[in-house]
């Protein structure tokens, strides 16, 4: 299945995959999507580009190993919680913030940090599976 065609259009469609990815995980906690779904689509995306091009090319475009990814991700999401617990609050409950970026208003919350490590943790470690898994096979 690796004809030209398919090595053509791979790139193109990973980085299409992985922008709506990127648009799945952020509106993801008002509507339907977030961090897992997102970062599905996302390891999509970079096992089509695997298959297309090889794992040492998704390594390159990765930069980082996958499970510091993850591990990156998991980080991010434990630090979403302590925001409530040191005001005293339940466990996970939201924190909001309004920042002002070039005069428009950004809102920023707990959820959203944590919809974010969600995804860099199924992002890195169903990528570090995919990528194992394809190494193992083009032996």
């Amino acid at each position: 299945m690796n004809t030209v065609i398919f090595r053509t259009i791979a790139p193109y469609l990973s980085a299409l995959m992985i922008l709506f990815s990127i648009f799945v995980l952020l509106r993801g906690h008002n509507e339907p999507g977030g961090g897992f779904i997102g970062g599905l689509i996302a390891v999509s995306a970079f096992a089509i580009y695997g298959i297309a091009c090889g794992v040492a090319a998704v390594r390159r475009a990765i930069t980082f190993h996958p499970l510091s990814i993850a591990a990156a991700g998991l980080v991010l999401s434990a630090l979403s919680v302590m925001p409530s617990i040191f005001l005293a609050q339940p466990a996970m409950t939201s924190q909001w913030l309004q920042i002002h970026v070039f005069g428009t208003p950004v809102d920023l919350s707990t959820p959203m940090f944590f919809d974010i490590g969600v995804y860099l943790v199924v992002v890195g470690a169903i990528t570090s599976i995919a990528l194992a898994l394809e190494e193992r096979e083009q032996k």
